[in-house]
């Protein structure tokens, strides 16, 4: 049985002021807006959403959705649909683990660490790929001295198919919660995301995927996984902050 989460599993959401400090302190992409409008989410994915879309303005550990195969998709029955949406917290819990805190660091995952992660293995390995709407991510820019969160969206407007994983952890009544990664990638040559925080750190960004490519990801073994994991070409996405950014795309 699929189950929400719960108003207790939930963290509190961090205040106004600690947004930009946290959007910073945070490596990679912690902060991201879900899909909100139930037409647009069918329109572009093909799949009927969760009834509960959760938090537009996600954070580790919020409730949010993802969508994976459906479980029986492989059977040949044409009534059976490719993929569905579940409800789930950003942030994977591995099933060993003891509890939901898990969410606050298990957000993103490296791809080229993954498989050694204890955390990530068996959501990699088995392999349970996901794909995560959303209509923008959030990154720092530094390059005038101090943190700008900078708002990053596709620019035709479309949503983003984020490429993660899933996983599900069983609750004390026996019920499963569903939880979710994002894959990430070096972006030290990438023109937008290069630009992204601190000039001292890495460069990484989340795998966006191709629409056309989102049934092929989720069915994809994990050899195969790895010829997904590639850049988001930079004239197809667009930079926005509160405050004038020189250079922006």
């Amino acid at each position: 049985m699929h189950t929400h989460t719960h108003q207790r599993a939930q963290p509190m959401p961090p205040s106004e002021a600690s947004v930009t400090l946290i959007d910073t302190m945070l490596p990679m992409c912690s902060h991201y807006q879900g899909i909100k409008e139930r037409e647009r989410y069918r329109r572009h994915f093909g799949v009927e959403p969760p009834a509960d879309l959760g938090k537009h303005d996600m954070w580790p550990g919020y409730g949010g959705t993802f969508m994976r195969s459906y479980p029986q998709a492989d059977v040949g029955d044409t009534a059976v649909p490719e993929r569905e949406a579940l409800p789930g917290l950003f942030g994977l819990i591995p099933p060993w683990s003891a509890d939901i805190r898990a969410t606050r660091y298990n957000y993103n995952a490296r791809s080229e660490t993954v498989v050694s992660k204890h955390s990530f293995r068996e959501a990699w390995l088995k392999p349970q790929h996901c794909i995560i709407p959303a209509d923008a991510i959030f990154e720092p820019d530094w390059r005038s001295g101090k943190a700008i969160p900078t708002r990053i969206a596709r620019a035709d407007g479309a949503p983003m198919g984020i490429a993660g994983l899933w996983s599900s952890w069983k609750l004390p009544n026996g019920e499963l919660l569903f939880s979710y990664t994002m894959l990430t990638i070096n972006a030290d040559t990438h023109p937008l995301m290069r630009l992204m925080h601190k000039p001292t750190d890495e460069k990484r960004m989340v795998v966006i995927m191709p629409d056309d490519r989102y049934d092929d990801w989720l069915k994809a073994d994990s050899v195969q996984a790895r010829h997904f994991l590639k850049h988001f070409p930079a004239d197809q996405l667009t930079a926005s902050s509160p405050e004038p950014a020189r250079g922006l795309f």
